[in-house]
């Protein structure tokens, strides 16, 4: 069954057709570690985890590099304005290099949290400034390239194409629209290969180069490195919508004129997480992160089921209410996998091993239409509640399934990081039964037994939610 992927590179749905046969090479934007990644961020990391997956569900051998951006760039986009390791080193009183380690393993813990399956390859940007200068050389020699008194700068005009990601009215741009214009910069859309370090001034990351003692721009270790790892052309590139119109679109530039190829066949974006005051960002100085989630009460799995339920190409609304939700009915998906884990067990039949066919190919189909994921949940949904399944039949699709969804459906039901005890499930699941058969008295009979166990059950359209009273 074919992948479709909707290429931000000409709008529009596309068959995936890897450039060499049973592989991928798939590159995505990874943390830049001078601050906590916020759930917005991990929303965008999570987007990528599913494609991923999705790809190894299909039996694709995938090669998936991350960078980390570990390197002191400048906060605006139009190479301008503070370096954030040297802003996050001034706020906590570390060195930029402590900073970037702190950084990078919380990030790294928080993506684990997540099931978020890590990279073939993590590459830290300071570990490939020679790389990064090899490919400022091959645009130096190739001629597009001009010195001003701040850096190094990559000239736009010498592209016919330039914009082309982004589809960029580049005549009607004004300053300041996009980027801050220098008066030394030949063209808006300009932007910074190196940067020197500013005369009398000793920065905590700068490096020796050809052109002067400085810093990489931040377009550049994203071309360098993945170049180095991926090829001149590779398959997918991934990162968030705020991308499209300068850093990727500055890659694309940089890439295609030093190689002479096509820098990346299928560019795929995510939208963004979205409070009611708008997008989530670090540079507003306060936003949620993993760990507040949990000291609230909930699972990360419970974030990663509310990512589940909306498309990656589509906002999503984030709201305390909408994460109860998401933690309600994750809470009664695992009860109601847990039932059926516990039917399997007792009832083998000849059927034990089978993965259905037709139920299997609507999960495929969902996952593989541009990962659709709200439409594979709604199809595991089905599964569960599919009366002419057994038990080990629903088991098997449900396992086959969580490849894809990383929600750990094989693990002891939980409710937010507490194991319900086998016997109050057992207790639940006869419950159930005997509602089924409408037996309503005994159901209540066993409703006030888990109530004297110390747990309470809520009645759902989708089976039963079972929580631990609080006192």
């Amino acid at each position: 069954m074919d992948i479709i992927l909707f290429n931000t590179l000409g709008r529009e749905k596309q068959v995936f057709k890897p450039i060499i046969t049973g592989k991928a090479g798939l590159y995505t934007c990874g943390p830049t570690v001078y601050d906590y990644q916020h759930i917005g961020n991990f929303r965008t990391f999570l987007f990528e985890d599913f494609l991923k997956r999705i790809l190894i569900y299909n039996g694709y051998d995938v090669t998936h590099i991350m960078n980390i951006t570990d390197v002191g760039h400048l906060v605006s986009d139009g190479d301008e304005g503070e370096d954030k390791m040297e802003k996050g080193s001034a706020r906590t009183g570390k060195t930029v290099w402590e900073i970037a380690e702190y950084y990078t393993k919380h990030f790294l813990e928080d993506a684990k949290a997540l099931n978020i399956i890590p990279p073939t390859k993590y590459t830290k940007a300071t570990d490939y400034i020679n790389e990064q200068i090899d490919m400022i050389k091959c645009l130096d020699d190739k001629g597009y390239t001009y010195i001003t008194s701040d850096g190094v700068y990559f000239d736009t005009s010498k592209l016919n194409d330039y914009g082309k990601l982004a589809k960029l009215d580049i005549e009607g741009l004004e300053e300041g629209s996009r980027i801050q214009f220098s008066t030394e910069k030949k063209n808006k859309t300009d932007f910074a290969l190196w940067k020197f370090s500013p005369r009398n001034e000793k920065r905590q990351m700068e490096w020796e180069s050809p052109w002067g003692k400085g810093f990489p721009g931040w377009h550049i270790e994203c071309s360098a490195m993945s170049r180095k790892f991926l090829g001149d052309t590779f398959d997918i590139h991934c990162g968030g919508i705020d991308h499209i119109p300068i850093h990727h679109t500055n890659e694309i530039a940089q890439s295609e004129a030093c190689t002479g190829k096509m820098f990346v066949h299928y560019w795929m974006h995510g939208a963004f997480l979205e409070e009611d005051s708008g997008k989530m960002s670090k540079s507003k100085g306060e936003f949620l992160r993993i760990e507040t989630i949990i000291k609230k009460g909930y699972a990360p799995l419970d974030f990663r089921y509310l990512c589940l339920g909306t498309h990656y190409r589509k906002r999503l609304l984030f709201s305390w209410e909408i994460l109860d939700q998401a933690k309600a009915a994750f809470s009664r998906l695992k009860l109601n996998v847990q039932q059926i884990r516990n039917d399997a067990k007792k009832n083998f039949d000849q059927r034990d091993a089978s993965l259905p066919k037709e139920e299997k190919e609507k999960f495929t189909q969902a996952v593989n239409d541009d990962l659709n994921m709200p439409q594979a949940i709604a199809v595991l949904w089905g599964v569960i509640r599919n009366e002419n399944l057994s038990s080990a039949e629903k088991k098997n699709l449900i396992d086959s399934f969580d490849r894809v969804l990383g929600l750990d459906l094989d693990k002891d039901n939980k409710t937010g990081d507490e194991i319900i005890p086998s016997e109050i499930l057992e207790i639940v699941n006869e419950r159930i039964t005997a509602k089924k058969g409408k037996d309503f008295k005994k159901a209540d009979e066993l409703r006030g037994k888990l109530k004297d166990m110390g747990y309470e059950i809520v009645d759902k359209k989708d089976g039963a939610e079972v929580k631990k009273i609080r006192s």
